[in-house]
């Protein structure tokens, strides 16, 4: 603003206070409708009218609020019994030049009058609200700002049935309803049975073997304890989980899956567990905790079978915590039966595997306890076990931007780990218990040979090569501080990309940490793209997303990179992509504490989890939200799926959905 024009705002703010003081009114205001007998589904119009003392004049609704005076505004109070249609319109204001605001606005003299079309939705009409405006005279510069209420509580609904909203699109957000308790039990148990796919359950699998195996004197103990063994995960998934969402709410599952702490330790265990199997040392409990548990046993204790459920529990949290949370949600929104009955379902079918291989141990001590083949498995589940711990710490590390691990690092120790493992089985390297001689039996060639394989897949991610076979296993591709192919002189430096859109001039927040697959332009905070959405006039693509989620890593790289896909996502949307496990702190200024677990969110993680949460009943990821202008869901909401066409499909309904409110808006205007 020139400095003219900031002196003769100044002179303007002394000069309403002035006015205030003398509590000067310059309005007076009535209240009409076009019909004042209606029907539900009627659509009528509010009549503001307005007189306006000799000498003043009232600035209209329909100048740019960017512009500086204060337009008129009609604010309703909120409920369901009308649908407000349009905006509020002036009826033949006058246009001049106000020289304070160097700009072209609209105003009354004398009198003036604005017309609000609304529809009539329930038969328990209820219109009241406050206007807010500002008039001005050129005599001496005065401006007062001014309000008024209004009630048409004189329009009559004579009948009709209720109606919903045509703009209310909430129930596009809602959960689908109906479903049997022993439909939801059905659906979580087969949640169980997929978490049991997940890297950090599978390795639990041979400790789970060698313990039943070790400490089972008879058959009849084994399958007590095999008993036992299910029961516990079964128990302890109810009541953990219920007890420890209720103080810490659903988050925690993310905090697990990506919180530094709990990922350095589970790295670390994987690397204990991977240093035992090598041979160099034994897992044993301390001996007198072990008579201590022989004797409970002998007392039908079975502290250690708790121990180990309790073990299996908690480290394999950090891939099931996601499904968890799914299920746990329901407990937040007033379901009591259902989030136990779910439980139940997943911790039942999780513990069945465990609870087979445990309760017949006799099939498994007739196998070798040492040398021979059964070392070789070990070994090799020790090179399984350190490449997963290295997928664990590098969760941590792209949730807390360490760049410790970037992709060509992580790409890098995987394929020592896997040209390791094939100069083990060649016999080229040898650890302890092994034996001097080592005979390549086909299965061991086999592996040995699928090891080699695997080493130089590896190799040509060094030379760009996306890896699609490990989509979601290896950190996304983006920028990196070392690049092997740039090194090896095989290609040139990239030039920085800028992430903002076209046309965009202001700096996109978060940029600086965060990243789009495939070069895409958009943002990372909500406000920023839902305000470049409505100048624009696109709809938006919200990607719920996260650093440690596998299944976002495979839509990125499998269906986001075909040419149909990225077409769409570059012309006809805003891209806004919401990371939920981020743990950046944002400045104190924009904490806030949750409506949905009343606590405060300091991170751009947690105030996007609890912003999907709450706005759109959901906490998995991927998950993907398009919304119009007016930030209301065009269809229903897409979670993972590879298909392309499906994708296509879904991007396609929302594009067309988007373009009908749009031209449905323009007709009504």
């Amino acid at each position: 603003m020139k400095r003219s024009g900031i002196l003769l705002f100044a002179i303007w703010l002394i000069t309403s206070f002035q006015v205030f003081a003398q509590f000067k009114t310059t309005t007076n205001w009535s209240f009409d409708a076009s019909k004042t007998e209606v029907q539900t589904g009627d659509e009528i119009e509010l009549i503001f009218k307005v007189k306006i003392i000799p000498d003043w004049y009232l600035y209209s609704s329909d100048i740019d609020p960017d512009v500086g005076p204060m337009v008129t505004e009609a604010v309703y109070e909120t409920n369901d019994s009308f649908e407000v249609i349009g905006g509020l319109i002036p009826v033949n204001a006058k246009e001049k030049y106000d020289e304070i605001w160097g700009a072209d606005v609209t105003y009354f003299e004398g009198k003036g009058e604005f017309r609000q079309k609304i529809r009539i939705l329930k038969k328990d009409l209820d219109i009241r609200g406050s206007l807010t405006f500002q008039t001005c005279t050129d005599i001496d510069g005065q401006c007062i700002p001014g309000g008024a209420d209004f009630d048409f509580n004189f329009i009559k609904v004579k009948g009709g049935e209720d109606q919903k909203a045509q703009n209310d699109y909430s129930d596009l957000l809602e959960a689908e309803g109906g479903e049997s308790l022993w439909g939801f039990f059905l659906a979580a148990f087969l949640f169980g049975l997929a978490a049991l796919l997940t890297p950090c359950v599978f390795p639990m699998i041979p400790m789970t073997v060698a313990f039943f195996t070790n400490s089972s004197q008879s058959k009849k103990q084994a399958r007590v304890k095999a008993t036992t063994y299910g029961f516990s995960i079964i128990l302890i998934y109810i009541l953990v989980g219920l007890i420890f969402t209720s103080f810490f709410g659903v988050g925690l599952a993310n905090d697990l899956a990506t919180g530094a702490v709990a990922n350095i330790i589970f790295f670390a265990v994987f690397l204990i567990f991977a240093i035992s199997f090598f041979g160099y040392f034994e897992i044993n409990l301390p001996t007198g905790f072990v008579n201590k548990m022989d004797k409970n046993a002998n007392k039908g204790g079975f502290l250690g079978v708790f121990f180990m459920a309790f073990t299996l529990v908690l480290v394999s949290f950090s891939c099931t915590g996601p499904i968890v949370g799914t299920v746990l949600i329901e407990s937040f929104q007033g379901a009591k039966i259902k989030p136990l009955v779910g439980m139940l379902g997943f911790s039942s079918a999780f513990a069945i595997p465990f609870t087979v291989f445990a309760f017949f141990p006799g099939m498994l001590k007739d196998l070798p306890k040492s040398g021979g083949w059964l070392n070789s498995v070990k070994v090799v589940l020790g090179f399984i076990e350190l490449a997963l711990g290295f997928k664990f710490l590098s969760v941590a590390d792209q949730a807390y931007h360490w760049r410790l691990l970037d992709r060509e690092i992580y790409i890098a120790i995987w394929f020592v780990l896997a040209l390791g493992l094939a100069l083990y089985l060649f016999g080229v390297i040898k650890f302890p218990h092994d034996d001097k001689k080592t005979k390549l039996q086909p299965l061991r060639l086999g592996v040995a040979v699928a090891s080699l394989a695997f080493a130089v897949y590896l190799f040509t991610g060094f030379t760009g090569a996306p890896l699609n076979g490990l989509a979601g296993y290896l950190p996304p591709d983006k920028k990196a501080d070392f690049s092997f192919a740039v090194a090896m002189g095989l290609e040139e430096a990239p030039e920085e990309f800028q992430v903002a859109p076209v046309g965009y001039n202001g700096e996109v927040k978060h940029a600086d940490f965060l990243e789009l697959p495939h070069n895409l332009r958009g943002f990372f905070d909500y406000e920023q793209a839902m305000d470049y959405a409505q100048e624009q006039g696109k709809p938006v693509f919200i990607d719920f997303t996260g650093h440690g989620c596998v299944n976002c890593r495979k839509m990125e790289q499998y269906v986001w990179s075909a040419p149909e896909v990225l077409n769409i996502l570059r012309n006809d949307y805003v891209v806004l992509a919401l990371y939920v496990d981020d743990k950046t702190e944002l400045p104190e200024s924009e904490w806030y504490t949750s409506s949905f677990d009343g606590k405060v969110k300091k991170t751009v993680g947690k105030q996007n989890f609890d912003f999907q949460i709450t706005q759109f009943n959901g906490n998995a990821q991927p998950y993907y939200v398009l919304l119009d202008t007016n930030e209301q869901p065009l269809v229903a909401p897409l979670s993972y799926d590879p298909s392309v066409e499906n994708f296509v499909e879904f991007l396609e309904n929302g594009k067309a959905e988007f373009e009908r409110r749009t031209s449905a808006t323009a007709l009504s205007n």
